[in-house]
């Protein structure tokens, strides 16, 4: 069974270790990733000068400096995260926005003054959350009644060949990592609109509304079909999987991985198709 304070505890430690490590090293790639997926999240949310925003699980700080320049002087964002790591990059790319406050905590006890926040955002954050009805609830407190929510999660694995087809590749060589519970956090933890349904209106939100949207990912970053192949084997379900394995592991799982991208070069790009939700919502009552 499903310990969240097991998880919780678990998802800290990863964040503040291993986990955090290739986000650091890579993030200049990575955010050219992800780029479209802020854009969307932050163009729905549409943070507007002066209000106040809380980006949760901000990691690097991509979206976070985008929506400081958003909000601007007479705003405010608080960007928060467990890791302290992701947000010791994050501090020196906001290093500029005296207006952002960079927060290394939790968001299921963090306490922000009541009733301040005019948008929570995160854009693949929550689905990290240990505990996530205790974080919710405790991140509705932050709202001010007016408020508004908007965060970015992935739909299922199977809609996200960017990192079902390196993966099925390296199950070539590897045995399938266990299956996780359907509580149990992670990237697709988010999928099910029931679930998240449920974590939201239990946390004092109404009931979300979803929107589907679907990409194509560069996952080279603009560095051909070897970059592809460097990103996979680093950030993702597949670098989970190799996870502590020798190098003569990687050696082999790269060379599969490399002819199960091949087909999807185009140029210095390698594009597959990714899906997520948009999921909005605003304070009950």
């Amino acid at each position: 069974m499903t310990d969240p304070a097991q998880n919780h505890s678990d998802q800290i430690a990863y964040w503040n270790g291993a986990g955090a490590v290739p986000w650091v090293e890579r993030q200049e790639r990575t955010d050219r990733m992800l780029a479209e997926v802020a854009e969307a999240a932050i163009a729905r949310a549409d943070p507007a000068s002066g209000e106040s925003v809380v980006d949760v699980g901000c990691g690097t700080g991509a979206t976070s400096l985008e929506i400081a320049r958003r909000v601007g002087l007479t705003g405010q964002v608080t960007a928060l995260d467990v890791s302290a790591p992701l947000m010791a990059k994050a501090a020196e790319r906001l290093s500029g926005c005296p207006w952002a406050k960079i927060v290394v905590a939790d968001a299921s006890t963090y306490r922000l003054p009541p009733a301040s926040a005019d948008l929570l955002f995160s854009r693949f954050g929550v689905m990290f959350f240990g505990d996530p009805d205790k974080a919710f609830a405790n991140m509705r407190a932050w709202m001010k009644p007016t408020g508004r929510v908007l965060f970015a999660c992935w739909r299922k694995f199977a809609e996200n060949p960017w990192g079902m087809v390196p993966l099925e590749a390296t199950y070539a060589h590897l045995p399938r990592m266990p299956k996780l519970e359907p509580e149990d956090p992670g990237p697709f933890s988010f999928a099910s609109e029931d679930r998240v349904s449920r974590i939201l209106t239990n946390g004092g939100f109404a009931r979300p509304e979803f929107e589907p949207v679907d990409f194509a990912f560069d996952i080279a970053g603009g560095e051909g079909l070897e970059g592809a192949v460097a990103q996979a084997l680093a950030v993702g379900p597949t670098a989970r999987a190799l996870g502590g394995h020798p190098q003569s592991m990687r050696d082999t799982v790269a060379m599969s991985v490399r002819a199960a991208l091949a087909p999807y070069v185009v140029g210095n790009e390698v594009r597959l198709k990714a899906a997520i939700w948009l999921v909005r919502t605003r304070p009950a009552g």
